[in-house]
């Protein structure tokens, strides 16, 4: 309705009476579609003074297009739109000018993108909605607003809501052994941004990086978009192999996810972790250390970070809220060396600002309070319980998939026969299966044929319902 103004001027023709170019602006957008089947066209009176024109025109207009039948009239209701839009074939548009280099990398590495529904049998990646606190959470974020809305509506600092960082430095120094303060936080909207912020920041084009093999696309896709050259590095039963990978191309930087690694599951070893700070060391290497689901360990408490072993400031930290609170809440947060900190939160306020205020302070409360320690021991539980169900209902078909590093996180991958994985895929798939292949997670020759099994978003009928459709596709 807002658009009329301006459609009505680009009618413009001296050679019509007003009412026929208002009647011809108004048909043009019902016909297109701005004004759809049954929406209330604005009343003549308010009509008349956006467009600067007397009231009478717009009645005549008005009663032109119903005579016509585009409105139908209800005195004392108002009138209303009374045909649909007419469809019209998709033409392509032509792009003005070509991407810029780098965004040719950007669109050539693509992307990686979350399932939107958490309901869709075994997508991995997801926690449970329904477990969470939200009446708890809605209260606080009313007190919040009631207390502080007109301070939150404003613009925020680039690098985060000062009693968040504070909150998640606390927080990382009891669970996670990382080693900061509060003025090493940076706060941001997803994990997915941070990569892309050291990329653009730490990375030149051809530079190397060591990327686990296999490893998150997500980092894949953002090192590539900036020009990297992506070495894969092998992962092993203690998690990236420092031997083998001492023989690869110095890196600029090396990516790995040692507290549960992406996809296997693996956990980094002490020896490991140790020589890859010692790699890094030897290149002057930046490690990036994604921390993405640790707090859901089911069999022993995980290893502190590497961050918190590393005496050099060479690992810059990334965790995120979306897995242990959830995704929409569009929270996430790097740890990084004090020496990069003025870089990144400059680099920050250019991208997008800051992450929205409200959500951030009533995480932090959600945080002192004491609400998110409890809710993360609540979820592991409940986890655990839908793991050890997953693992029981695929008991029966142990001759043909087989569970691999199932001790935490919100997912376990499984090996299948390599021969028969695409056709058992495809069969799945088509019955409403999230099977995620673990061949898209290599980057060289695939060693593992399987799935992505994700389980935590699940109830247990459902859970049950998907390992039956699944003994029906094998």
């Amino acid at each position: 309705m807002s658009a009329l103004p301006t459609l009505f001027a680009a009618e413009s023709q001296p050679d019509l009476a007003l009412y026929e170019q208002l009647s011809r602006t108004l048909r043009k957008a019902i016909l297109a579609g701005y004004l759809p089947l049954g929406s209330k066209v604005p009343a003549s009176r308010v009509l008349a003074a956006d467009l600067a024109i007397s009231r009478s025109t717009v009645e005549l207009a008005f009663s032109q297009l119903e005579a016509e039948g585009y409105l139908h009239r209800q005195v004392g209701v108002g009138s209303f739109v009374a045909i649909a839009a007419q469809p019209k074939p998709a033409r392509p548009r032509k792009t003005a000018a070509g991407l810029s280099q780098r965004g040719k990398m950007m669109v050539e590495a693509g992307t990686c993108r979350d399932a939107t529904s958490p309901f869709t049998a075994f997508t991995a990646g997801q926690p449970d909605p329904a477990a969470f606190p939200r009446e708890l959470w809605g209260k606080m974020t009313q007190q919040r607003w009631k207390k502080d809305g007109e301070r939150l509506m404003r613009y925020g600092d680039s690098q985060g809501l000062p009693e968040l960082r504070e909150a998640i430095a606390g927080y990382l120094a009891q669970s996670r052994g990382v080693v900061c303060d509060a003025a090493q936080i940076l706060v941001l909207t997803s994990s997915q941004q941070a990569l892309q912020l050291i990329a653009q920041l730490l990375i030149d084009p051809n530079d190397s990086v060591w990327l686990e093999e296999p490893g998150y696309l997500g980092a894949r896709n953002a090192l590539l978009s900036a020009g990297a050259k992506i070495i894969p590095a092998p992962v092993d039963h203690d998690g990236l192999n420092t031997e083998l990978s001492s023989t690869l191309s110095p890196p600029k930087l090396i990516y790995t996810t040692p507290s549960h690694q992406y996809p296997l599951g693996v956990t980094m070893s002490l020896p490991r972790r140790m020589a890859l700070l010692e790699q890094a060391a030897q290149h002057n290497a930046w490690i990036i250390e994604d921390d993405y689901d640790s707090e859901f360990s089911y069999e022993q408490r995980p290893l502190p970070a590497l961050q918190g072993l590393d005496q050099q400031g060479r690992v810059i930290y990334i965790g995120t809220f979306s897995k242990v609170l959830f995704p929409s809440l569009r929270i996430a947060y790097l740890v990084l060396p004090p020496d990069l900190i003025p870089a990144f939160v400059n680099a920050r306020a250019a991208f997008d600002g800051h992450t929205p205020q409200l959500a951030q302070a009533v995480t932090a409360d959600f945080m002192h309070q004491g609400h998110f320690a409890s809710h993360i021991r609540q979820m592991r539980v409940l986890y655990r319980s839908r793991r050890d169900l997953l693992l029981t209902a695929l008991q029966p078909l142990s001759e043909l998939i087989q569970t691999v590093n199932v001790n935490g996180g919100l997912q376990f991958a499984v090996e299948v026969d390599h021969h028969r994985e695409p056709q058992w895929t495809a069969a799945g798939q088509a019955q409403g299966l999230a099977l995620r292949s673990l061949s898209q997670f290599y980057l060289g020759e695939r060693k593992k044929s399987g799935w992505l099994l994700g389980y935590a978003s699940l109830s247990n009928i459902q859970i049950n319902s998907a390992v039956d459709t699944l003994k029906k596709c094998l």
